[in-house]
């Protein structure tokens, strides 16, 4: 059971059976009260002395140096030409050629179907065209034969011997008789393109390389059916050059504006960590992506494979450098984001300072951002115009600041760190029982 100070304070101790049960057990618990009081004032000292701390602040001086802005997207490593071989016929594979890795020639057959339905249709169009070509020459015989007829009834006519009409069925005979030859002329002609195409279908069971490059994929076995009804199905697909690939990188539409075509990259893959790839951006495609409502542009990275080690697929972190400044005077981003614990919200608001801040210097550029510079072991607000950044530190373009300045980068009261509730004072109220 707890007892309050204002209970110990209006109530005889008497009233209270423990304490008269303690006092008859020797009159040690009487003394209670006066402990739990005591030891409340030393901990209203303790943090007495813990608001009077001294403040101390962590500090850089201003410098100069080189400062890069830059952009970082992911991407994906590729191939600058890879094309996907496959088949136009269906048909059982019978042979496969190649596998993974090889390099193979324009031409070089890669795999072979099974052709025996397709040389039965060629020999099946030949056929054709043969009966075709008898026809036409039976044609041909019989439209001669009825010129001659209409020649002799012509002459007959002429002497008085047939009648007229005898001549006018032969006229009809022999123009009926070259239709029939300019129909078997064209049955010739039909059959000679079915001969063609069947003969192309069995060209198409040879499966060739169309460049010339590296097998990357294999997508078939021996004795796997291929149906080409609807899509000709990939088999393989072949890299033209692994000595030069591509990085395709997802660039928000909020950095997309710094970049520009023929600029530096870099980037790192997981395989080699250690080793930073340079290239050239190729190109900023215009088509959009949305993922998750999130806008990306697709930036194209030119590389040189050296050795051969990239490989299709690896996945990049690529950082593109878009603007560079040599000997610029470079605040740390640490000293961008302090603010003093003493400057209260609505001074910052109203252009006061709280009591230790200096009162700031005027600024000749009307600066976007306050830095603070301990000046006499006070921090004294400055406002700055700043430039590019690379995440660490930025450019200083105007504002009353120079080179060996100290800028104050963040504090520490009685050697602790600062406190996460933005320096406040965070002293825990006394307990009103003990």
């Amino acid at each position: 059971m707890s007892i309050s100070y204002e209970e110990a304070s209006s109530e005889p101790l008497r009233a209270h059976p423990r304490l008269q049960v303690g006092r008859a057990a020797g009159g040690r618990l009487r003394w209670l009260p006066i402990a739990g009081m005591s030891l409340a004032l030393v901990s209203i000292g303790a943090l007495m002395w813990r608001g009077g701390a001294e403040v101390r602040y962590q500090t850089a001086a201003i410098a100069e140096g080189t400062v890069a802005a830059r952009v970082t997207a992911n991407g994906t490593i590729t191939a600058r030409v890879t094309v996907q071989v496959g088949s136009q016929v269906s048909g059982r594979i019978q042979q496969i050629l190649v596998d993974f890795n090889f390099r193979v020639k324009r031409g070089q057959v890669l795999a072979v179907l099974d052709g025996e339905l397709f040389q039965a249709s060629v020999a099946q169009a030949r056929a054709n065209l043969q009966a075709a070509r008898g026809n036409l020459t039976r044609a041909i015989a019989q439209s001669k034969n009825a010129g001659r007829v209409l020649a002799r009834g012509r002459a007959l006519a002429s002497k008085g011997l047939i009648a007229g009409a005898d001549v006018e069925r032969s006229e009809s005979e022999s123009v009926a008789a070259r239709g029939d030859v300019a129909a078997a002329r064209g049955a010739v002609a039909q059959a000679q393109a079915q001969l063609r195409q069947t003969q192309t279908n069995l060209g198409y069971t040879t499966i060739k390389s169309p460049v010339d490059g590296i097998v990357i994929s294999r997508n078939v076995d021996v004795g796997q059916t291929v149906a080409a009804s609807l899509q000709a199905p990939t088999l393989f697909t072949i890299a033209e050059d692994l000595g030069t690939m591509q990085v395709h990188t997802s660039v928000p539409e909020a950095d997309v504006g710094k970049l520009q075509a023929q600029s530096k990259a870099t980037f790192t893959v997981d395989a080699f960590p250690d080793e930073r790839w340079e290239g050239t951006v190729r190109e900023i495609r215009n088509a959009s992506q949305v993922t998750q409502n999130v806008v990306t542009y697709d930036a194209v990275v030119d590389v040189e494979n050296r050795g051969g080690r990239l490989r299709p697929g690896m996945t990049a972190t690529v950082s593109f450098e878009y603007a560079t400044r040599a000997r610029a005077v470079l605040i740390p981003n640490a000293a961008l984001r302090f603010k003093p614990r003493d400057e209260s919200s609505s001074a910052s608001s109203s252009g006061k300072v709280g009591k230790g801040i200096k009162e700031p210097k005027a600024s000749k550029s009307g600066g976007q951002r306050p830095v603070y510079v301990l000046v006499d072991g006070e921090p004294e607000r400055r406002m700055v115009r700043l430039g590019i950044s690379d995440g660490k530190v930025t450019e200083f373009l105007d504002g009353e600041l120079q080179v060996g300045d100290v800028v104050v980068l963040g504090d520490a009261e009685g050697g602790g760190k600062r406190s996460d509730r933005g320096g406040r004072d965070t002293a825990r109220k006394l307990p009103t029982r003990l």
